[in-house]
């Protein structure tokens, strides 16, 4: 007999196990009165019952004791196969079977209920200690909903559902969701039951209904325990705390997002204000004075009046092309259409856009030995090295000097190199966000600080990457990888 599945019988099956291990009590008795002849054999009774008590409980153990009890004084008790008593020995022996049979197996029975209610709290408790950590490690209310339900079902050992509003989450899924629900206060503090055997219990939290609960066992022969129904009470209190903070939880984080997006408009609405106040105040300045003082002035003013208006125009130009960038990459819109291009033919058109405003800088440019072809878009990766090369002038002394490196093997890596004070280390990443200016740029020129966030956005846009580093010899590198082309450009 299989004694360990004997402790999830239920009903009438446990009296018929304790009948089985007295029937086994008697065969072994017999075995040994015809080996030992001899009828002291209550123990072995006694042991049955015991048996009994452990694996059944203390209502079998009884039952037991008083079948052991029976069939001793029948079976064994001397003259065999009656029931009457000779001597008043047989009926002192035969009492005080009985109540030893009695004492031993209720004591046994009463330990092993114990035990059983103890492991069952200590299974509730773990089972709740389980469900609180995972209700505390989510932050969707959809994720909160199809945990419950699964810990609902779990508990309940059938079907569970969650219902808030929405599409119902059904655990297991593809199951038949009961009929009809309590809907509002219509059992507003104790569970009810619908049809098919389905429970409902409420949602509530701080005072609101937030939905219902509905579980079904899978099998209704007997009705669930106190502990398991409080089980799943805990369990609903808990799932519906848990919703509670998941929606509190997607509230804070459109708040935070909302927060932000007006500190990125106010900054953005800042940077504009200026950067194109000052470009659009030179070329004012220098336009009203060619039309009024025009004819006063020689060809080298009005020559110098228009390289500004020139030179303003095309930084109001790039800056509007950075928004409209930035625009692109923060709303998905940019497609790139990957075709090969010279790497280098890039390099110095960008160079040629910075005109005038290198100054007296001295550009080292180093290139490999046959060409550097890459796939992207060469306006974009010329977008993109503007920027950065814009970034070098604006934050480091008139009197260094760039470099460009080009190397092409498996990939083109572009290295774009400066002779300034640096950025801390710390601040290698951030000076690739968004709006991101060191306390070194507070103090210099003005700018946006996007310039190095779209540069990362375009090239990543093109499948490359763009990184930062400190070299030992102080400045700043930017290093700009992008696939490189199968072929050669003809």
């Amino acid at each position: 007999m299989n004694w360990p599945a004997l402790r999830d019988l239920e009903g009438w099956r446990r009296y018929a196990a304790a009948f089985g291990t007295v029937v086994v009590s008697t065969l072994v008795s017999e075995l040994l009165y015809r080996s030992l002849d001899t009828t002291r054999l209550s123990m072995v009774f006694l042991a049955g019952v015991v048996v009994a008590a452990v694996w059944l409980g203390s209502g079998p153990a009884y039952f037991a004791a008083l079948t052991a009890y029976g069939i001793y004084n029948f079976y064994l008790v001397d003259p065999r196969f009656t029931i009457q008593f000779v001597t008043a020995e047989d009926f002192i022996v035969l009492t005080v079977f009985l109540i030893v049979a009695m004492l031993t197996g209720g004591l046994a029975g009463r330990v092993r209920d114990a035990a059983r209610r103890a492991q069952s709290r200590a299974q509730a408790t773990n089972a709740l200690l389980a469900a609180s950590r995972e209700f505390t490690s989510l932050v969707s209310e959809q994720a909160v909903q199809e945990r419950l339900a699964a810990h609902l079902a779990t508990v309940a050992r059938g079907e569970a559902m969650i219902s808030t509003g929405g599409a119902a989450v059904l655990h297991p899924p593809g199951i038949t969701p009961p009929a009809q629900t309590p809907a509002g206060d219509a059992a507003p503090s104790e569970e009810a039951w619908v049809a098919a055997g389905w429970r409902t219990r409420l949602l509530r939290a701080d005072g609101e209904v937030l939905g219902v609960a509905a579980w079904r066992p899978a099998t209704t022969e007997s009705a669930p325990s106190d502990d398991q129904t409080q089980l799943v009470h805990v369990l609903v209190d808990l799932g519906a705390t848990a919703l509670v903070r998941a929606r509190l939880s997607e509230a804070r984080t459109e708040i935070e997002t909302l927060a932000r997006t007006e500190r990125l408009r106010n900054a953005l609405l800042s940077s504009i204000s200026h950067d194109l106040r000052t470009p659009l105040a030179s070329i004012l300045a220098s336009a009203t004075s060619l039309k009024d003082f025009g004819e006063r002035f020689d060809s080298a003013v009005r020559a110098d009046l228009l390289d500004t208006i020139q030179e303003e125009a095309e930084r109001m130009n790039r800056f509007i092309a950075n928004l409209l960038n930035m625009t692109k990459l923060e709303s998905g819109a940019l497609r790139v259409e990957p075709t090969p291009f010279d790497v280098a033919e890039v390099a110095d058109q960008a160079l040629a856009r910075l005109g005038s405003r290198l100054g007296g800088r001295k550009v080292t440019r180093r290139l490999p030995a046959r060409p550097a072809v890459a796939l992207g878009d060469s306006i974009l990766l010329e977008q993109a090295l503007s920027n950065v090369l814009e970034n070098a002038l604006r934050y480091t002394p008139e009197t260094t000097g760039l470099s460009i490196e080009i190397e092409a093997e498996h990939e083109v890596v572009i290295t774009i190199a400066d002779q300034g004070h640096g950025v801390p280390p710390q601040d290698l990443e951030r000076i690739f966000e968004k709006f991101y200016r060191g306390g070194a740029a507070e103090s210099l020129q003005q700018g946006a600080g996007l310039g190095l966030s779209i540069t990362r956005g375009l090239v990543e846009a093109m499948g490359g990457s763009a990184q930062a580093r400190l070299p030992q010899t102080g400045g700043l590198e930017v290093e700009i990888r992008l696939p490189a082309a199968t072929e050669a450009l003809t």
